[in-house]
C-alpha cells in the first residue's frame, strides 16, 4: 500500500498502539482517522497535528506504509470517548469498504439581517451552508431564508422603494449612449420583479435587472420580490412557506383542535316576528350562514344591541364589525341573503331570522375550539335549542277537557316489555371492536332510559354519558334507532352501555338520526370496556 494523500487525516493511535496502518483495507484514498465533530446538524471533518515541539512540525506529515506506528500523534494523554468515535469512523469508511451515502449536513442558521426597508414591510434573510465529504449528496434544502419584517408605517409622502431604484439611474448615461434620461417605474412588464423603468417623455422603458429584496411586486400588493420571484408570505412570516392556518385558526395545523358545528334550521314559527335560530358563541371561526327567502337574517351582540336588521327595520347589504370581527352581509336580488365573518368573535352572538313567510330552512355553520364547545353545549341546552335536528317525541293521548302538557316537559314514554326475540349472532372480538369504533359517526357511552317499538324499528332514549367520537354535536339526551322489533344487540332499559354508532340523514333533510346497526357494537359499560374503548381510538383517532 503506498502514501496516504496529502492533506489526509493521520492514523491516531491513542489507546490502539502497536497496530500497523499497512493492515488496513482502505478505499477512496481515505484512510486516516479525521475527528469527526458533532454539534447539532453541524459536521465538520477536523484533521490533526503532532504537537510534539521538539520535531518542530506545523502541519501533516504523510506516513509510510510500511513504517510503523510508535506513539499517538494527538495528544499524549488518551481520549476514550474520542478514540470510540475515531474507530467508528474508520470501521464506516475504510474497513466495511464503503464510502459516505446520503445528503451532507447544515450547519445551524444564522442570524436574521435588519430589515431592508426603514419603514412599512421589508424583508430579512438569514443562511447556512452545506457541509459534506466529496462522496456525499449535496444537502436536502435552502441556503437562504426569507421572512417579512413588519415595521412602522412610512410617513405621508415617502417615496417609494422602486422609485427610488430608478431614479439612481437619472443623469447617468445608459443605453451605450452618452444621452441621459429620468427615469419612474413602469408596471407593465412581463416580470415584476424586474427593475422596469420608463424614461420620462419618451415611450420606451429599460430594465435594469432584478429589484432589491423586500420591493413590493406592485403597487399596493402584499407580495415581496426575493431574489428575482414574487412571494407571499405564509402566516408563519417566511416568504414563499405557503403555509396556511387551518380552520382552527392554527398556522399549518391539522384542523384537529376545533369542531365544525353545522345544521339547518327547520322550525317555521307560528307568527311573524324574530326567532332565535342559534347562539354563534366566543371563539367561533369561518360563520357562514344563508337562506333563500323574503325572511331576513338578524344579529344581535352580547350586549343585547342588534348589528343589523333589529327593531323591524332591515338594513343595507355591507360589513359591519360586531364581536372582534367584521361580518360581510349580503342580500341579493333572487331573494339570497348570507353572512360570513372570519372570526373569531370575542363574544357571544345570537343569530335570529325575521320570518315574513314560512321558513323554507337556515343553514349556519362554524367551527369552535374544543374547549369552547362543552360551555357552549351546555348554553345552548339551558335555552332549550336542540343541535341536532329533533326526533318526534311520544305524548300520551289527553283527556279533552284537560289542559295540555307544557311543550317543555317530556312526556313519559311507556316501557314496552321485551318479547320473545332469536338470539343474536356472536359479535364480540377486538376485529369487530375496531371495525365498528373505525366505521361509526358517533362512539359514546349512554344510559337508556327508555325504549319504543315503532312499526318495524326500535327507538331508544338515551342519556349521554361520555362522549369518545364525534363527527357532530351531540345532545345530553338524544334518540338511538335500531331496525327491527328484536334489534341485535338489545339494549335493557336502566343500563349503561358502551355505542358505536351512526348518522343517518334522510335525502329531503327531515330526518336526523343515530342508527344503531345490526349485529352492532353494544357493550354493557365497564371500567374494562372504556380502556378497551380508548386502545382502539388510538388505531382510529377522530
Amino acid at each position: 500500500m503506498g502514501k496516504l494523500r496529502p492533506g489526509a487525516a493521520e492514523w491516531l493511535a491513542s489507546g490502539h498502539t502497536g497496530r500497523d496502518p499497512s493492515k488496513l483495507s482502505c478505499k477512496g484514498g481515505l484512510c486516516g482517522h479525521p475527528t469527526l465533530q458533532r454539534s447539532g446538524a453541524q459536521r465538520r471533518l477536523v484533521t490533526t497535528q503532532d504537537h510534539t515541539a521538539s520535531q518542530g512540525r506545523a502541519g501533516l506529515q504523510p506516513l509510510s506504509a510500511a513504517a510503523p506506528l510508535h506513539r499517538p500523534l494527538c495528544s499524549p494523554r488518551p481520549r476514550p470517548f474520542q478514540n470510540l468515535l475515531l474507530l467508528l469512523w474508520t470501521l464506516l469508511h475504510c474497513g466495511l469498504g464503503g464510502s459516505a451515502q446520503g445528503p451532507g449536513e447544515w450547519t445551524p442558521w444564522g442570524s436574521w439581517s435588519r430589515c431592508s426597508s426603514s419603514c412599512g414591510r421589508g424583508v430579512s434573510v438569514r443562511s447556512r451552508r452545506c457541509i459534506r465529504f466529496p462522496e456525499e449528496e449535496p444537502c436536502w434544502g435552502d441556503t437562504h431564508e426569507y421572512r417579512l419584517c413588519q415595521l412602522p408605517d412610512c410617513p405621508p409622502g415617502a417615496v417609494p422603494f422602486r422609485d427610488i431604484q430608478c431614479a439612481l439611474y437619472n443623469g447617468r448615461p445608459v443605453l451605450g449612449t452618452q444621452k441621459t434620461y429620468q427615469w419612474v417605474p413602469f408596471h407593465g412588464a412581463p416580470n415584476q420583479c424586474d427593475l422596469n423603468c420608463l424614461a420620462e417623455g419618451h415611450a420606451f422603458y429599460h430594465s435594469f435587472g432584478r429589484v432589491l429584496d423586500g420591493t413590493p411586486c406592485s403597487p399596493g400588493a402584499q407580495a415581496l420580490c426575493v431574489a428575482g420571484r414574487c412571494l407571499s408570505a405564509g402566516c408563519d412570516g417566511l416568504l414563499g412557506s405557503g403555509t396556511l392556518e387551518d380552520r382552527c385558526g392554527r398556522c399549518g395545523g391539522a384542523n384537529d383542535s376545533c369542531l365544525f358545528v353545522q345544521r339547518v334550521f327547520r322550525d317555521s314559527g307560528a307568527f311573524a316576528g324574530y326567532w332565535n335560530v342559534t347562539l354563534i358563541p366566543e371563539g367561533a371561526r369561518h360563520i357562514r350562514v344563508g337562506h333563500r327567502s323574503r325572511n331576513h337574517l338578524a344579529l344581535m351582540g352580547g350586549d343585547g344591541r342588534y348589528v343589523l336588521n333589529g327593531h323591524w327595520a332591515v338594513s343595507p347589504p355591507g360589513t359591519y364589525e360586531a364581536a372582534g370581527t367584521r361580518v360581510v352581509y349580503t342580500r341579493a336580488a333572487g331573494l339570497e341573503e348570507t353572512l360570513h365573518a372570519a372570526g373569531p368573535t370575542s363574544q357571544d352572538l345570537l343569530l335570529q331570522v325575521l320570518l315574513q313567510e314560512p321558513n323554507p330552512g337556515i343553514e349556519f355553520e362554524f367551527w369552535l375550539p374544543r374547549e369552547h364547545y362543552g360551555p357552549f353545549q351546555a348554553q345552548v341546552q339551558a335555552l332549550g335549542w336542540p343541535l341536532r335536528q329533533p326526533q318526534p317525541r311520544e305524548v300520551q293521548p289527553q283527556p279533552p277537557n284537560s289542559p295540555a302538557a307544557p311543550a317543555a316537559v317530556p312526556a313519559r314514554i311507556p316501557t314496552l316489555a321485551p318479547d320473545p326475540c332469536p338470539p343474536c349472532p356472536d359479535t364480540r372480538g377486538r376485529a369487530h371492536r375496531l371495525l365498528h369504533y373505525c366505521g361509526s359517526d358517533f362512539v359514546f357511552q349512554a344510559h337508556v332510559l327508555g325504549r319504543h317499538r315503532q312499526a318495524q324499528e326500535t327507538r331508544y332514549e338515551v342519556r349521554v354519558q361520555l362522549v369518545y367520537k364525534n363527527r357532530s354535536p351531540l345532545r345530553a339526551r338524544e334518540y338511538v334507532w335500531a331496525p327491527g322489533r328484536c334489534p341485535c344487540p338489545p339494549l335493557a332499559p336502566h343500563r349503561e352501555y358502551l355505542l358505536a354508532v351512526q348518522r343517518l340523514v334522510s335525502s329531503d333533510g327531515t330526518q336526523d338520526r343515530l342508527l344503531l346497526p345490526h349485529a352492532g357494537y353494544a357493550r354493557p359499560w365497564s371500567p374494562a370496556e372504556d380502556s378497551r374503548a380508548r386502545l382502539a381510538a388510538r388505531h382510529c383517532p377522530i
